[in-house]
């Protein structure tokens, strides 16, 4: 995305101001919040209006075989036709607009959060949106969380990415989004809070906590005048209670059936999707949806209750709607219906499914519970709440994020001790019997695996400004941000083939092999940034901006940061030497290094210099030599290796220098070679 420039004034200083500290953090947490807010209505409306589209009414499924009021002449038949005609729809538009928003969305944000450094693409909103609404509307099994999560999540990073926000709150930015989006759609702001923190962030951090808190916070007053202020389960029955407290016991024994229901779920999801890869090889994606949702419909014309994400026939369960066996068959219906509509193409979430299938097992096992120990056994919808959360904690593994969901939807804080029983024991099992979750093994099967140690963790707690070697004083930084980008290289006389304006190379004691724009890190950024910069554009390091763009504050080197640290990043070697290799000097590979993205630092440029036998530098310390005005050496490369540039480093035939150089140095001004003094002449 487009980078604020300079070309607006009032904006770049607004742009400096929200990235520099944690007051423009807290504004951008407000402004997300109320975008997702906002984001998370339109969707439920799109999904509202689609469904009413197809079926004539805003939700549907729960009258069992009752077509289309819409599309009468079709009958039954509508249960088939209508899925093919939504993934007509929604498949080319995922094809050619935003593939990461097909499947449930979740792992998407996930990854950008632990790899990309909370990049997300601006066009994923939108694509998303239409796409699950159309899919929800047509007749997918699947849930709206996801797809929030993702709108939100790519709102946020859009913003974070437009103000150049560093890499560290970017990722909060887009945890801020996803728990907006929790926050508006459900009307539970904790549970919105531990969606971003447990899942999408996975770090309890202090400053993250209370940024997120405040997107969450204020996503919920924004939906509340448009979505009501009822908790959203509020048509589960009143009362519920725990009456005696051997019911525990029966409450363990659940939690263990929803543990194994919770895996099996995340198990049947990937077999399908292996299963429709497999059929559908070769051919072409964009068709698949509508292709194989002719499968899905006849699941829905033997099944219609599986028809859209299911909460209406979530409340007629609790209510003692379905007999005992039929409650079994939604369970294992809705495990199979949500897997299909993720396998044929279909864009949705998981979470309402989850929730799905704790209602209707849980309230199958209560309904058997009582049969066996009577009254005192408690109410079947009971049970059903318990296992709401027991099911999602066994398939996500966040037990925080599952006791306030089902806690703060419900409105029933009496349910808390059972429901955290429940989620102890089913999050026991499920680590126990699976190292990945139903988010985390769509990561795995790509050969990324967050939950080891990402190497952003390593170095979060430092700042750039922790190792740079200042410039005392700093440098200005022109306000003119048109600059020249480009690099030149020797002609083989010295003069090079594209000189930029600018710069006093009159005094050069050597030729100018190559020269280049400079390229720039924020001090306010991690350490973790400058590692990725460093790999990609900084072989004789990068210069260090002032948060506000106005000062040069020191240089940073690989030398000072990679061999420090450079052990305890792993993972990323073949990414880095290919970004790297695309972005050196020699290679020009745009689509490479996309993923790094390139601030220019406008009014400096590099210059390369190599000492040549009849250099007047030669046998001169670098202190000594005579440089142009205002330049300032950064690197001595000798016989490969780098050289941090102290004055006492006495210059031989054949080492190249490379020097940072005004193009516009201020004239009649002399300044003192910034070079590091100190014993020692290695890198």
């Amino acid at each position: 995305m487009t980078a604020v420039t300079a070309d607006s004034p009032a904006m770049t200083r607004a742009a400096a101001w929200l990235r520099a500290g944690r007051s423009g953090m807290f504004l951008l947490a407000l402004v997300v919040g109320a975008g997702a807010g906002l984001g998370a209505v339109v969707f439920r409306y799109l999904i509202y209006f689609f469904t009413w589209l197809a079926t004539g009414h805003s939700q549907f499924g729960q009258a069992g075989y009752v077509g289309s009021s819409h599309l009468p002449w079709l009958g039954l038949g509508f249960f088939v036709v209508i899925p093919m005609i939504g993934g007509l729809l929604y498949g080319p538009l995922i094809y050619n607009w935003a593939r990461e928003a097909r499947g449930h969305g979740v792992p998407e944000v996930m990854i950008a959060v632990a790899d990309n450094g909370g990049r997300i693409r601006p066009q994923v909103a939108l694509v998303k949106s239409v796409a699950s609404a159309l899919c929800i509307g047509t007749g997918g099994s699947v849930g709206r969380e996801g797809p929030i999560v993702q709108i939100g999540s790519a709102l946020a990073s859009s913003l974070g990415q437009w103000v150049r926000m560093p890499e560290n709150r970017l990722r909060i930015m887009v945890a801020c989004g996803a728990a907006g989006g929790i926050s508006a759609t459900f009307n539970a702001p904790i549970t919105g809070v531990f969606f971003g923190v447990e899942i999408i962030l996975r770090e309890f951090a202090v400053d993250a906590l209370f940024t997120v808190m405040l997107s969450a916070m204020v996503a919920d007053v924004i939906a509340i005048p448009f979505l009501g202020d009822k908790p959203f389960l509020s048509g589960f029955p009143a009362g519920i209670a725990l009456h005696h407290p051997t019911t525990y016991l029966l409450v363990a024994g659940l939690a263990v059936v929803a543990a194994l229901l919770g895996l099996g779920f995340t198990k049947v999801l990937y077999k399908v999707e292996d299963l429709c890869d497999a059929l559908w090889k070769g051919r072409p994606e964009w068709a698949r949806p509508a292709v194989l949702g002719g499968v899905f419909g006849l699941l829905l014309l033997a099944l219609p209750q599986m028809y859209g994400v299911g909460y209406p026939v979530m409340f007629k369960t609790t209510a003692g709607g379905y007999a005992l066996w039929f409650l079994i068959i939604l369970a294992l219906g809705k495990i199979l219906a949500t897997s299909l509509s993720m396998g044929i193409g279909g864009s949705g979430g998981i979470f309402a499914p989850s929730l799905f299938i704790g209602v209707t097992s849980g309230y199958a096992y209560g309904d058997v519970v009582n049969h066996l120990f009577g009254p005192a056994a408690g109410q079947p919808a009971l049970y059903a709440v318990v296992a709401m959360g027991a099911v999602f904690t066994s398939a996500a593994r966040a037990p925080l994020t599952s006791l306030a969901s089902v806690v703060e939807m419900t409105g029933d804080f009496s349910l808390t001790l059972p429901v955290m029983l429940a989620i102890a024991i089913a999050s026991t099992i499920s680590r126990a019997l699976s190292y990945s979750t139903i988010y985390t093994e769509k990561l795995l099967r790509r050969g990324t695996d967050i939950d080891q140690a990402a190497p952003w963790r390593a170095v979060a707690d430092l700042k750039i400004t922790d190792v740079m070697r200042p410039f005392r004083p700093p440098l200005p930084v022109p306000p003119d941000r048109k600059g020249k980008a480009h690099a030149t290289k020797s002609t083989g006389d010295g003069t090079g083939d594209g000189t930029a304006e600018g710069g006093d190379e009159t005094a050069l004691p050597g030729r100018v092999t190559y020269r280049h724009d400079v390229q720039a890190l924020f001090a306010s950024e991690s350490l973790g940034q400058a590692l990725r910069q460093l790999a990609v554009y900084g072989r004789d390091g990068l210069p260090v901006v002032s948060p506000d763009e106005r000062r040069l504050e020191g240089w940073v080197t690989s030398a000072g940061v990679l061999r420090a640290l450079g052990r305890r990043v792993t993972g990323t070697a073949a990414e880095t030497a290919h970004a790297q290799t695309a972005a050196d000097w020699d290679h020009d590979d745009a689509q490479a290094a996309a993923g790094h993205p390139s601030v220019p630092l406008p009014g400096y440029y590099i210059a390369e210099i190599v000492i040549t036998p009849d250099s007047p530098a030669a046998g001169r310390t670098l202190g000594e030599a005579g440089w142009p005005t205002a330049s300032i050496p950064v690197s001595v490369l000798r016989a490969g290796s780098l050289w941090r540039p102290r004055s006492e480093v006495t210059l031989e035939v054949g080492d190249r220098v490379s020097l940072l150089i005004p193009e516009h140095p201020a004239s009649g001004k002399e300044r003192a070679v910034g070079l590091e003094t100190g014993s020692g002449s290695g890198a």
